[in-house]
């Protein structure tokens, strides 16, 4: 079993391989390669669908307005972007040109399958405990293939990354949303992170019951 000092090392290593790849054509038009930023050794890993503008521009995953829907929900779920993990099933940016201005697009069945290499490794160096899939086409890679995000989110699944893994609307999504559904929609996000939350502390204790484990450091042991 690899040692903390390990883990991060070796997410680097992946890194810098991804911020060079050529995989697929997206690699022509992006700014930045956005591989993924957190706590490399939290048990909690938060996969989205793929940069947009904002994120494309500083190489960070959920930075923009979504973002910040993403950090006001993990605060009210009692964590912050320090206590998880987040990346994306593509690492660029995947855009159309509409009227002159570059719009954000889901990513092709051929750019995820180009870009899942660098999300297995760097699922399997983290080897998260729970994955919280925002939005459908995360779902679709981590979970089942064509995930119907309305029917099955919130739900419990187990995934070959994760012995848990769960799905929850994409903060993008939400943002699209106006009113009561916007509320509706912004309060099942909060009730999946709690979920993912508690079920990171269900199996945490059931390991620990299993065989001890090294004591992680005392903000983790507080939200985990």
């Amino acid at each position: 079993m690899t040692d903390e000092r390990a883990v991060e090392e070796l997410l680097k290593e992946v890194e810098q391989r991804a911020k060079v790849c050529i995989a697929c054509h997206l690699a022509q038009t992006r700014t930045h390669v956005v591989f993924g930023e957190g706590n490399p050794r939290s048990p909690l890993v938060l996969v989205g669908e793929g940069p947009g503008e904002q994120e494309d521009l500083t190489g960070r995953p959920f930075v923009g307005r979504a973002g910040a829907l993403l950090d006001r929900a993990l605060r009210e779920a009692g964590m912050g972007r320090q206590h998880v993990y987040i990346c994306n099933i593509i690492k660029c940016r995947a855009f159309t040109i509409e009227n002159g201005r570059a719009r954000n697009r889901p990513p092709t069945a051929d750019e995820i399958q180009a870009c899942t290499p660098w999300l297995d490794a760097q699922l399997t160096i983290i080897r998260p405990l729970v994955i919280v899939c925002l939005g459908g086409p995360a779902a679709s890679v981590i979970i089942h293939k064509n995930f119907r995000i309305m029917q099955e989110r919130g739900q419990w699944f187990t995934s070959r990354w994760a012995p848990a893994a769960i799905a929850a609307l994409h903060p993008a999504y939400i943002l699209r949303q106006a009113g009561p559904a916007f509320d509706r929609a912004y309060a099942l996000l909060v009730e999946d992170l709690k979920a993912a939350r508690a079920k990171v502390i269900e199996l945490k204790q059931r390991q620990q019951a299993q065989q001890p484990l090294v004591p992680p450091d005392e903000e983790q042991l507080s939200l985990f």
